[in-house]
């Protein structure tokens, strides 16, 4: 690989949720025609039903926290294995949601990474 799999997987991480907290429709280039979404155990298919769903969520104001990344490659597709523990920060709320993130980043035709599979959870409980 050309860049170390942790270093695609923050790069990832750090885009990603830069553009959830200023602009969920900005996140439709990130995912592939054939990409899945598993929100709160709801499955959403192809990067414009992903983009619409992740749109049409009930807050105005969103900060992610990253607060763990650990990446693992997958040699056999030149792909990346994400997973992410973090804080939420939403609307004007001062106690923090704490969230689980799953991506894996599959290397596409022209070399770019997209990402494949997103699967979320909130820790609540």
């Amino acid at each position: 690989m050309a860049a170390s799999f942790q270093q695609v997987g923050e790069q990832f991480c750090q885009q990603y949720y830069q553009i959830f907290d200023t602009n969920r429709a900005g996140l439709a280039p990130l995912y592939g025609e054939q990409s899945m979404l598993t929100f709160e155990g709801e499955q959403f298919q192809g990067a414009a039903a992903i983009t619409q769903k992740l749109a049409s969520l009930p807050f105005q104001k969103v900060r992610h926290q990253i607060v763990k990344c650990d990446c693992h490659p997958n040699p056999s597709e030149n792909g990346v294995i994400i997973f992410v523990t973090g804080n939420l920060m939403v609307d004007d709320n001062q106690n923090p949601l704490k969230f689980a993130q799953v991506f894996y980043l599959k290397n596409g035709p022209t070399g770019s990474y997209f990402c494949q599979n997103d699967l979320f959870r909130l820790n609540i409980g």
